[in-house]
């Protein structure tokens, strides 16, 4: 055992003025009290009987559940959002879903900066770690970009919308303008909500539809800092940060390896792909194939799909988007640092290398991290599914995956889940939504500086 150099001089005198500290020192403890607040928040307005159509408010755990399914950008539901859900309610998971999209503290960030034009070091702070810019002195110029990014992103969307609502199904003018809103924020910021009780499954081989939502489902997928870079330099790929490299190359490598996969699948089936045209056949494929990126939209019927494809879409929904945007899973920049260091691994390497750049072994390890809490995530709550409900495993596993990865897919057992089995679905999605290494930093009581260091051994591994 011996001193690390340096910290010896850590510890300091004790402070005299014994200062009241705030409860919620940590940034991330802030970002889990901000989301838990807008989601009882979001649970308390659709309670009232104003946000149903029937009467008397609606109930309180299926209003938790879709508050934090809104809030998570999720999707997944256990009632019938537009036959449930008032005009009032509708407009409430909007906003819920846009709040959660933009990012809670990002949205507050915002709103002081347009009160009071400054934001103090623990908003900025919160703000940096929330959006993972790179330092709280940027954070005033992420703040604007990533607000000016969504709701360009989010208008054109609607607007390509709007105009096919109006003109090919003769929607009158307002409502036209909401569905093209609401699916277009939906769509932007992953969530999967829709206004039709059958998602959008009248619209499966309308490109003019399916197109637009899923570009706005990638673009969201991509993540803020990406989109912002892009913005600047989308000209000179060469000068991009390897972040961007990574996202943009793992993003088109799984959308065609999704689509493909799902299309190659359901090809035949007479529930799904089966009775489309090859031109209906190949839109539906990439559609679906785009979706468990995390956006829970579905243009053809998840639960007639076959049991192969439940599992490559598990995968697809595990792995999930890019970090800082509306995508959950364990991001496509995770999976791509343990596929990398172990190719390194494999061919006997001492660092694993990408785009001509050395990672640091922190990296690897904060990615196996997140791996492992997210497995143990899905395998502990698939392990209660299946011992208190009749549902077998591929069932229970693709709504847990979907759960955990913000994505809202489902093969139609959530609403039958008893009570408890959607508190459980709700932790996930909020586990889901801030990632499992914040939850867990939020979780901590404190953070411990070890003064030494230990003998080194190693074990025998493989």
């Amino acid at each position: 055992m011996r001193l690390i150099p340096g910290r010896e001089r850590a510890t300091s005198a004790p402070d005299l003025t014994k200062r009241r500290r705030p409860r919620l020192r940590h940034p991330a403890q802030v970002l889990v009290a901000a989301f838990f607040a807008v989601l009882m928040a979001g649970a308390g307005l659709l309670c009232l009987p104003v946000a149903s159509t029937g009467p008397g408010g609606a109930d309180f755990l299926d209003a938790l559940f879709t508050s934090a399914s809104a809030v998570c950008v999720t999707g997944l539901i256990v009632v019938d959002t537009p036959a449930h859900w008032s005009g009032f309610g509708q407009g409430v998971i909007l906003v819920l879903i846009q709040l959660g999209g933009l990012g809670v503290m990002t949205f507050a960030s915002l709103l002081v900066l347009l009160v009071s034009h400054r934001l103090r070091l623990r908003a900025r702070l919160t703000a940096a770690a929330e959006t993972k810019s790179l330092g709280p002195g940027d954070v005033r110029g992420v703040v604007f970009g990533v607000v000016k990014v969504s709701l360009l992103l989010e208008a054109i969307t609607a607007l390509v919308l709007l105009t096919r609502f109006a003109t090919a199904y003769d929607e009158p003018l307002p409502r036209a303008l909401w569905l093209g809103v609401f699916h277009a924020v939906s769509a932007f910021n992953n969530a999967g909500f829709a206004l039709y009780s059958d998602n959008l499954m009248g619209f499966t081989t309308d490109p003019w539809i399916c197109l637009p939502i899923t570009f706005a489902v990638v673009a969201g997928g991509l993540g803020f800092p990406v989109l912002l870079e892009l913005r600047r330099r989308w000209r000179t790929p060469r000068r991009w940060s390897l972040h961007t490299r990574i996202v943009v190359w793992a993003t088109c490598a799984f959308i065609v390896g999704g689509s493909v996969f799902v299309t190659a699948l359901e090809w035949d089936n007479p529930h799904t792909l089966g009775p489309l045209s090859v031109p209906g056949k190949l839109l539906a494929g990439l559609f679906q194939g785009v979706m468990p990126r995390t956006a829970g939209f579905n243009s053809v019927d998840i639960a007639e799909m076959n049991p192969a494809t439940w599992l490559g879409v598990d995968v697809l929904m595990f792995v999930g988007g890019a970090s800082a945007g509306t995508a959950g899973g364990i991001k496509i920049t995770t999976f791509a640092v343990l596929l990398v260091a172990v190719y390194a691994e494999v061919r006997g390497e001492d660092s694993a290398n990408i785009f001509h750049r050395r990672l640091q072994r922190g990296v690897e390890r904060q990615a196996l991290t997140v791996v492992l809490l997210g497995a143990a995530a899905v395998v502990l709550s698939t392990l209660v599914l299946l011992t208190r409900t009749s549902h077998n495993l591929d069932q229970s596993l693709f709504e847990v995956v979907s759960a955990f990865g913000t994505v809202g897919l489902s093969t139609g057992i959530t609403a039958d889940l008893p009570g408890l089995e959607q508190l459980l679905l709700i932790v996930l999605m909020f586990v889901g939504r801030l990632g499992p290494i914040t939850v867990a930093s939020a979780l901590a009581l404190r953070h411990r500086v070890r003064l030494y260091q230990l003998p080194e051994e190693r074990p025998i591994i493989g």
